[in-house]
């Protein structure tokens, strides 16, 4: 019952996250021209930035809320594999295809409510680059996105605002380097909500480029965590013979 109820609050957070998010780039757009920075080039990083701050600070609260729920299945992975939360490989079985149904839901509806003169600035990743190539780079993307948020939320600083700032830094950093290569995604799920109403959700490319490879990444990225930060040894109770 544990495991659907994470599964559905997945489903939820996943389709907020993809209707709120897929919005930043217009959003950035309306903000730079009403304000006239959109033709310099960092007020529009700093714009998107505090964008993504404002939905990490809301989308945190609302996934305590709906007991944990999260939006990227590689988040879920690296978690367990880095030896942390309370998943296991059936939760997370019933929680990345309710990711992936949720990413749908929210990708189709933005798109259907979207005006017309504003259509064009939403989409999904899409692969700039050869197969192979596309497939590394949105793996070591995930790689490091995964290995920082770990250390960020874990290791970082107490302030609650300041995980947030930088988790938004992060994560804007890693799109614009990877835009040249796969859009990036670095979350299968959101991938696959644009890619199923793009109509090639089920090709090999997205499954080996958005799938295989960032879930590498991010399980390489739980792993050399736990390695970094070994968890502190269990204190076991010596038990005196009478």
């Amino acid at each position: 019952m544990g495991a659907i109820k994470a599964a559905a609050g997945d489903a939820v957070l996943t389709f907020l996250w993809i209707s709120c998010a897929s919005t930043l780039g217009l959003l950035t757009t309306l903000i730079a021209t009403a304000i006239g920075v959109q033709a310099l080039a960092w007020p529009p990083l700093f714009i998107t930035t505090s964008l993504v701050f404002l939905l990490v600070f809301v989308f945190t609260f609302i996934g305590d809320s709906l007991g944990g729920a999260s939006f990227n299945p590689t988040g879920t992975a690296s978690f367990y594999a880095a030896g942390l939360g309370s998943d296991n490989l059936f939760s997370m079985a019933l929680r990345f295809p309710a990711q992936a149904l949720g990413a749908v839901g929210g990708a189709l509806v933005i798109n259907e409510v979207m005006p017309q003169q504003y259509k064009h600035m939403l989409g999904g990743p899409s692969l700039k680059v050869d197969l192979h190539t596309g497939a590394i780079a949105e793996g070591v993307l995930t790689f490091i996105i995964s290995f920082l948020v770990l250390v960020i939320i874990l290791k970082g600083p107490r302030s609650s605002f300041l995980k947030m700032w930088l988790l938004a830094v992060v994560t804007v950093a890693l799109v614009v380097a990877g835009s040249v290569y796969t859009g990036p995604s670095m979350n299968p799920a959101n991938a696959f909500g644009w890619a199923y109403v793009n109509n090639w959700h089920n090709t090999w490319e997205q499954f080996y480029v958005y799938w295989i490879c960032p879930f590498i990444g991010a399980i390489l990225a739980g792993w050399v965590f736990r390695v970094l930060f070994p968890p502190p040894p269990s204190k076991k109770k010596k038990t005196k013979k009478a």
